[in-house]
């Protein structure tokens, strides 16, 4: 286990920083989750469990112990201190504002620790206009330009998934394995700081370049592409399926599937960009193939031409695909107070060296408060005292 012995605490919301701690905890790290006494808003999201916690609380912190804490206090302050002396990464996705009050600004942990790596995550950054504003997912969806070039010209639409805040828990987590390699040398921690506004616009930076050097102000399309075609999703008698068709190769083995050889040889289809701006005529060609069949036969004769396409499946069937199964990406938890075991996909990498810790459900509230106290040197009496004065 690559983090085994780094000691993580986790002040992180929602999914980009909680997300952050829990891959590291997936390869080790041993991730203490903080929560104010009676739980944090963000456990409570979709709530699946008798206590209330939620779909997201499951995934977002598996494998993690769970302290409470009003961090504010000045007992909170000192379990905090103690805990950081111990620590290797803070988590916090909070404002930088929000961070220096609480104590957990970079200057302020360094004096503890000056090993300690903080992974901050913020909507818009530390400086500018904007770095006091708060923000979720898709703020960042809507001012990268993506928003705008999703749905129709008369409806713009976000994401449902929360593509901004993974993709930035994942930058985050980057980050951090750098510090930690960096501190091998030099054996002083650092901040990584990430935002949701940034990793938005590192995903969405090719169209930026495109309009930047080729003065294309591209508009919604629906589920077209620009640059490739047919690139879409298309109804068959049964339900709906996607292609993405591109690459010359991919592309004359699909004219040749779908009766239309002469189409590879047509100079309105030439090139994939062209492809993408005639790309409606495409769509209608396969449109017409497909309302033929059923979605299983049309993935069948795709998948036997070598074209990519896949069934689009509603959330209560993509997880019983044969394929996930194959893969061994879930990993049941049973969390109490559930129907049923929770579908968990923890980090979904394989290192043919290393492997992941044994799979654990997410913590109930302060369900490990009294050990981790204990491992600081407190004792039973004042653990005792700190619950009753609704410290922990």
């Amino acid at each position: 286990m690559p983090l085994k012995g780094i000691r993580v605490l986790d002040f992180g919301r929602y999914i980009a920083g909680p997300y952050c701690a829990a891959l590291l905890g997936d390869y080790g790290a041993d991730v203490i989750r903080i929560e104010a006494p009676g739980g944090n808003d963000d456990r409570y999201t979709v709530p699946v469990a008798d206590d209330g916690s939620g779909a997201m609380f499951m995934q977002m912190n598996r494998g993690k112990r769970c302290l409470t804490l009003k961090p504010g206090s000045p007992e909170g302050r000192e379990i905090v201190r103690r805990l950081v002396e111990t620590a290797d990464v803070v988590v916090a996705n909070l404002p930088h504002a929000a961070l220096t009050r609480m104590g957990l600004d970079f200057d302020t942990l360094s004096a503890i620790n000056p090993r300690i790596i903080l992974a901050t995550v913020s909507a818009f950054g530390s400086e500018g206009p904007l770095a006091q504003n708060v923000g979720f997912d898709a703020v960042g969806q809507a001012m990268s330009g993506a928003v705008h070039l999703t749905g129709t010209p008369d409806q713009p639409y976000r994401a449902q998934v929360n593509y901004v805040d993974f993709g930035t828990a994942l930058h985050t987590a980057f980050g951090v394995m750098l510090a930690l390699r960096e501190r091998e040398t030099t054996g002083r921690g650092q901040c990584v700081s990430g935002s949701l506004l940034g990793t938005a616009l590192a995903f969405s930076n090719a169209l930026a370049i495109d309009h930047a050097l080729n003065g294309i102000e591209r508009q919604p399309i629906g589920n077209r592409s620009y640059s490739s075609g047919p690139t879409d999703v298309f109804r068959t008698r049964d339900g709906w399926i996607v292609t993405q068709i591109v690459g010359g190769g991919i592309f004359a083995r699909w004219a040749n599937l779908v009766g239309r050889s002469e189409l590879v040889d047509d100079p309105l289809y030439a090139s994939d960009i062209l492809r993408g701006d005639n790309g409606e005529a495409l769509s209608v060609i396969m449109q017409d193939w497909c309302s033929q069949r059923s979605s299983a036969d049309a993935i069948a004769e795709l998948g036997a031409a070598r074209v990519p396409a896949a069934p689009v499946l509603r959330a209560s069937e993509a997880l019983a695909q044969p394929q996930v199964a194959a893969m061994g990406l879930v990993e049941p938890a049973n969390y109490p107070g559930t129907p049923s075991s929770a579908p968990v996909i923890r980090a979904p990498i394989i290192l043919s060296d290393s492997t992941k810790v044994a799979s654990a459900r997410a913590p109930q509230v302060g369900e490990h408060s009294e050990a981790i106290l204990a491992e600081l040197g407190y004792g039973a009496a004042e653990i005792t005292a700190l619950r009753a004065a609704s410290i922990i």
